[in-house]
């Protein structure tokens, strides 16, 4: 006669177990995230430049947008932890699910935090003063959605802070310029991420989160288009004052067109059309980027 198996202990997972958890908590293979940072970053950087920045800056910078945005995950998820197992996309995180510790993962965070510093090393007493700053508004972000009506508007600040940094590293100096081009990519972090937000719009009403979807009600979608028209105006601004050309034009009404597949991909709010429309906002981002890079290549 058979006799039941004993039921399965909670020993640790074996290390390539851990190491899976690791990929997960830091969205290894979800990159769309970590790209939606490094367009901007390196778009800055070739503004910076006036055109080739160099390997040494490009690894720097490319690298480190990699690095902080995991090391952003692995807080936000501690942070969230309480929200997000209310939440059926994210109810299976590491952390929210207990597959790994607080402490885990904030040790994570923090060894992730750590090489990106060592990065920024390599640059200039200006950038790292400025890495400081980033470090900041990465920690303050998680916690802003329990008070900010808007947080995506923080996001839009922690996710632009490449920009100034790019300059820094380049120039030893931060000019209006980059301010501008930081504005402008805050708008376009606004629109992508209410696009996120209105995903878990009916799940984060039942837990009391704030969002810019929630916010925004019933002009969501007004305000996501907006949001890219001024993102985009603002770097054609500042395309056309630092002459580039015809290339750099025609990556701009690329990404147009792609804002205006977006809003037919939100306009029914759906939560697949608004996922899918966030998803591929990194190929937006692409687009303005390589039209940078190829104005200042035919200068």
């Amino acid at each position: 006669m058979k006799t039941e198996s004993a039921p399965p202990t909670t020993a640790p997972a074996p290390p390539r177990g851990r190491f899976a958890l690791y990929l997960d908590l830091i969205r290894w293979n979800r990159p769309a995230g970590w790209l939606l940072l490094l367009w901007p970053t390196l778009g800055a950087l070739w503004f910076a430049a006036g055109g080739w920045p160099g390997w040494h800056l490009l690894v720097v910078f490319a690298l480190g947008t990699f690095l902080m945005r995991s090391a952003g995950c692995c807080v936000n998820d501690v942070a969230d932890r309480d929200f997000d197992r209310h939440v059926k996309r994210t109810a299976q995180r590491p952390v929210t699910s207990g597959a790994m510790s607080v402490k885990e993962a904030l040790g994570l965070g923090v060894v992730l935090a750590l090489a990106a510093f060592g990065l920024v090393l390599t640059t200039n007493r200006t950038t790292v003063l400025w890495s400081f700053a980033a470090l900041a508004i990465t920690l303050i972000y998680p916690f802003a959605k329990r008070f900010v009506s808007v947080p995506q508007a923080v996001l839009g600040i922690a996710f632009s802070f490449g920009i100034p940094m790019a300059f820094a590293a380049v120039q030893s100096t931060v000019p209006v310029f980059a301010a501008w081009l930081l504005a402008g990519n805050l708008f376009w972090v606004l629109a992508y991420d209410t696009e996120y937000a209105m995903v878990d719009r009916d799940d984060d009403l039942k837990i009391g989160m704030k969002t810019s979807a929630i916010t925004f009600g019933r002009f969501d979608v007004a305000a996501v288009m907006a949001s890219y028209a001024i993102f985009l105006a603002v770097w054609t601004w500042a395309g056309a004052s630092s002459s580039l050309g015809t290339l750099f034009y025609a990556g701009i009404a690329a990404a147009a067109v792609q804002a205006l597949w977006h809003w037919r991909l939100i306009r029914e709010r759906t939560r697949e059309g608004c996922f899918k429309a966030f998803r591929l906002n990194h190929w937006l981002g692409f687009t303005v980027f390589a039209g940078v890079v190829a104005g200042y290549a035919v200068r």
